[in-house]
């Protein structure tokens, strides 16, 4: 029976090793995504035989969670006024172009650290899967572009505020404008703004569910805001939490830290194959007394 279990601890550690080095793959892989955020692995004994004299025997180890770590990654300067990243824990708020709008609750939207926005062909603000930013109503920020009224019409984006402002320059060439409300008339920038871009915040981001494309699903345990999106509540403050223009959040792994791992989880992986072997070697020997 101990031999039996020795077999099943090894095959235990070869699985949950093997688990780890997808993760470290995952890492290494998308050293260069904007925006992505490493996963680290999390073992757990597995349950203890009794054995003689009230003593225990472990079976083995298994993967008990695999934690995204939320570190800040660092800025690259890009040039594109469009291109945003966050200084702070927020993330930028999001929604697919076929559902419906104003997104009514802050954990119904979609997350992500991944600001590489640009205007599309219908002069909303969307990431490079056509994803709708939305601004601080929960709507897409969406401007007007009537074309026959070259002082407010939208011809580009020309500046976000760390606060969330954005000022679009007007069809003249010469008029500045900030972004007022989805599919709404600019408003002049001595003017005060209804909507900004949205920023949200969650209090435990690494359980948040990754859905691909950089982007995150609320789950109850996240601690995003269930209540609505707001002016007050959702736009940067500009000190604790800033948007920074021109600029996109790196990828935040350790290329050296994730070597590191993979050579010791290569060597537990070994060892526990190594287990393996010894104990079929130790059965064939039981075996051969037998006969």
């Amino acid at each position: 029976m101990s031999i039996t279990s020795a077999m099943y601890t090894g095959v235990s550690g070869l699985l949950s090793n093997a688990q780890a080095l997808t993760v470290i793959g995952n890492n290494i892989s998308n050293v260069n995504t904007t925006g992505f955020k490493s996963g680290r692995t999390i073992f757990a004994d597995m349950l203890s035989n009794m054995y003689m004299l009230d003593s225990q025997i472990g079976t083995g180890s298994q993967l008990q969670a695999v934690n995204d770590i939320f570190s800040q990654g660092s800025a690259q300067v890009t040039g594109n006024v469009t291109d945003l990243s966050i200084a702070g824990s927020s993330f930028f708020a999001l929604k697919e172009p076929n559902t419906a709008a104003p997104v009514p609750t802050q954990d119904q939207a979609l997350l992500t650290r991944a600001g590489a926005f640009s205007v599309d062909n219908n002069y909303t603000l969307v990431n490079p899967a056509g994803f709708q930013v939305l601004d601080t109503t929960g709507n897409p920020i969406k401007f007007l572009n009537t074309g026959v009224a070259p002082t407010t019409d939208f011809a580009k984006i020309v500046k976000v505020d760390p606060n969330g402002t954005i000022t679009y320059l007007a069809t003249d060439g010469v008029t500045q404008n900030f972004y007022n409300a989805s599919g709404a008339v600019g408003i002049p920038t001595s003017g005060v703004p209804a909507a900004r871009l949205a920023v949200v915040t969650a209090s435990n981001p690494a359980v948040l569910r990754k859905v691909g494309g950089s982007l995150y699903k609320s789950v109850p345990s996240a601690g995003v805001p269930t209540g609505a999106f707001t002016l007050a509540a959702n736009a940067p403050n500009a000190t604790s939490e800033r948007v920074i223009s021109n600029s996109l959040e790196a990828s935040n792994v350790d290329m050296a830290n994730e070597f590191v791992n993979m050579i010791l989880t290569q060597r537990a992986y070994s060892a526990s194959s190594k287990t393996i072997t010894t104990t079929d070697q130790m059965t064939q020997e039981v075996l051969g007394l037998i006969r």
